[in-house]
């Protein structure tokens, strides 16, 4: 058995906020090629998901927040805004079930915030193809004016 409890959270959380990225996954899932990928994502404020997509029908994601807040954001094919919504622990909306095919990304939207998330494996990295060729490649000088627009459509 493997019990997830706050302080685990908490130690999750704190490493995000440390890291460069200002994330960090813990895999719950015994290796990369497993069947069933399961993991927790600490997200902090600041940090950078590109836009991206998953092209195999068996790589459907879904994402349930365990503690604080994110903001999910849908595009079209060329990059265009199709839907936000907040993904918040205990609140009206508190996870999403992505199709694949679909550009997405999360923005952080408080410290401290985690998310349980499942997906078929085995971990294959993004391609080129699925990362969105419109949005700034992680740690380009424009990541920073594209992330801010990106969580100004979360400021009321």
């Amino acid at each position: 058995m493997n019990y997830l409890d706050q302080t685990l959270l908490n130690r999750l959380s704190t490493e995000a906020k440390d890291a460069p990225r200002k994330r960090k996954n813990l895999n719950l899932h015994p290796t990369d090629d497993f069947c069933c990928h399961r993991l927790l994502n600490a997200v902090e404020p600041g940090t950078y998901i590109r836009p991206h997509y998953h092209a195999d029908p068996n790589k459907d994601e879904s994402m349930v927040m365990v503690r604080g807040r994110m903001g999910l954001v849908s595009f079209d094919d060329d990059g265009r805004v199709l839907e936000t919504r907040v993904i918040a622990a205990g609140g009206d909306t508190f996870a999403v079930d992505i199709p694949h095919g679909r550009y997405h990304t999360a923005i952080s939207l408080e410290p401290g915030s985690v998310f349980f998330e499942a997906k078929a494996g085995p971990y294959r990295p993004l391609t080129n193809e699925e990362l969105a060729s419109w949005a700034p490649e992680e740690g380009s000088p424009e990541v920073v004016e594209y992330l801010a627009r990106l969580e100004a459509l979360f400021t009321p």
